[in-house]
């Protein structure tokens, strides 16, 4: 499953054409809606610059090596390991963290708070990670069902909380989602 899912960061990095490193430069990314331009060299991880630039803290680090999941954040609506892409490749794309999800008001989104309501929040470490690539699944397919929801959390490890309560949260905006599509 390890190598199936580092190939399948390779195919999400390929699909959205990201280009290969180059020297140290000023980027600009456009995250969760501001633009933030920086210095940043071309070892630089996005999860780095994300975490150390605009300081978006909500983003975990976990292994650094695509295995965890803690570091998701969506690139063009798909969800990406955030360790894995280096921070000048993404520069023109947009790029959505546990942050953004919130209203200008602090209102937490629908899905942020399913995992609460459904306890499915513990040491809250891969919690950013699994609601953001949740959020990535809902926005291809506002209707889930279990398999495309287990599916889409497989690149995500949780040792707290187990997946059944993070399942029913995603279910629960599901079922929403199908509630609120007119007949």
């Amino acid at each position: 499953m390890r190598k199936m899912e580092q190939y399948d960061d390779y195919i999400t990095a390929r699909r959205l054409e990201l280009p290969v490193p180059g020297g140290s430069s000023t980027i600009t990314l456009r995250v969760n809606e501001v633009e933030h331009q920086h210095a940043a060299p071309a070892t630089e991880t996005l999860a780095q610059y994300l975490r150390n630039r605009p300081g978006l803290t909500g983003l975990k680090t976990g292994c650094g090596e695509g295995e965890c999941g803690a570091c998701t954040v969506l690139i063009d609506d798909q969800p990406v390991n955030s360790c894995l892409v280096l921070a000048f490749q993404v520069e023109g794309r947009r790029i959505t963290t546990i942050e953004g999800l919130e209203s200008a008001d602090g209102t937490l989104s629908a899905l942020q708070q399913a995992f609460i309501d459904h306890g499915a929040v513990q040491c809250g470490y891969c919690i950013p990670g699994m609601v953001i690539a949740s959020e990535g699944l809902l926005r291809r397919n506002p209707t889930p069902d279990d398999t495309e929801i287990r599916r889409a959390l497989a690149g995500n490890i949780c040792r707290c909380t187990g997946f059944l309560n993070i399942i029913k949260a995603v279910k629960s905006v599901a079922s929403a989602n199908a509630r609120a599509v007119p007949e």
